[in-house]
């Protein structure tokens, strides 16, 4: 790779906070002449701030992904992803989806009190809840803000099954919370692989965990009895898409079970970002990147449609899509697992309720 640029701040993978969409101004970015790059090189700190959302269940309509509801205890993250399909979120929030998204954290303080009131309605009905699915419940603010675990914690007194999402090594801090679950068949954790190369992922995903120590944390869920499964994702071709199997064989031999993989995404402003950080961090495979990406996104650098933003078109995304079926069979991946178990769903007693005589 090229050596990093004076441009790239440091723990960030966004180099500039791209105007979102919803803006009718642009910010530009100019060197005033008090100082070389100045306002490009400076430490840009993660403030914090609450999220007064009075529901924390969120439904899923799309046929691309397995769970229809999930749990997110907060906005933006902190590991600044820069390929995060997740960044264009924050400009709902009248903010930019680039270095806003990784440094205006939003957490939702009250999570586990409002899952807890949504998981005894006489409405609900018990089924997997995916921890993770939007932002990263196990990124950097968690080990202050607990509010992940405290999640967990309702989870594991309702029995509510739930499939964890990350790719931080911080998921072991619950293991005691955890391994008791996986013994009851009520949790799965998946963790999220991009690349093995550890400078790479400095520059792609500066503040999750190094790739070796994810795939340490699960050997240590595996030997705790918890199921794993392994994430490579996204693929980037031209840029780790070579390193799908040894993603697989690293994560096998760390005692995954299950395993997939996702092509990398680009909607919305993440195209321009990505982009900008490619022509940063490695220009001289920037055009091949992007040119194998329009092949497996006919002609465009993204395509939303369900059934096929996940994985592409074209000869170069089914050549991926072979070696990730052999590579799983070879290693004995993808193995049928039992299902989550949602049948011990049940509400504990609450303050003030009524105790039963048997």
């Amino acid at each position: 790779m090229d050596e990093i640029p004076r441009q790239a701040l440091k723990g960030r993978g966004a180099i500039s906070n791209v105007t979102s969409r919803y803006e009718r101004e642009t910010r530009v970015l100019a060197d005033d002449g008090w100082g070389e790059n100045e306002a490009l090189t400076e430490t840009v700190p993660t403030q914090v701030f609450d999220d007064t959302a009075r529901s924390v269940l969120s439904k899923n309509t799309s046929p691309d992904v397995i769970f229809e509801r999930s749990v997110n205890p907060y906005r933006g993250c902190e590991h600044a992803c820069i390929y995060c399909f997740a960044r264009p979120t924050h400009a709902y929030l009248g903010l930019s989806p680039g270095l806003d998204f990784e440094t205006k954290i939003f957490r939702k303080a009250r999570a586990a009190e409002l899952l807890a009131a949504e998981l005894r309605a006489k409405s609900y009905r018990c089924q997997p809840l995916a921890l993770g699915a939007n932002t990263d419940p196990y990124q950097p603010i968690e080990r202050e803000q607990r509010i992940t675990r405290a999640v967990l914690e309702v989870c594991r007194d309702f029995n509510q099954p739930v499939m964890i999402i990350t790719k931080s090594a911080l998921v072991l801090r619950d293991l005691d919370i955890l391994a008791p679950m996986a013994a009851k068949g009520l949790v799965n954790v998946a963790l999220s692989v991009t690349t093995l190369d550890r400078d790479l992922a400095r520059r792609m995903e500066p503040r999750a965990s190094t790739p070796q120590r994810r795939l340490a944390a699960m050997r240590d869920l595996t030997a705790a009895g918890v199921p794993v499964a392994v994430l490579a994702s996204p693929m980037i071709p031209g840029l780790t898409d070579h390193e799908l199997e040894a993603i697989l064989t690293a994560a096998a031999a760390a005692g995954a079970t299950q395993a997939n993989y996702i092509l990398l995404r680009l909607p919305l402003e993440i195209a321009d970002l990505f982009e900008e950080w490619l022509r940063e961090h490695a220009p001289n495979r920037a055009e091949r990147v992007l040119s194998l990406i329009r092949q497996c996104r006919e002609g465009e650098l993204y395509q939303s449609q369900f059934g096929s933003r996940m994985k592409g078109s074209g000869p170069v995304a089914e050549l991926l899509s072979k070696r990730f079926k052999l590579a799983c069979r070879r290693l004995g991946l993808n193995a049928r697992d039992a299902a989550l178990n949602c049948a011990d769903f049940k509400p504990p007693p609450a303050l003030g309720d009524q105790l039963t005589m048997f």
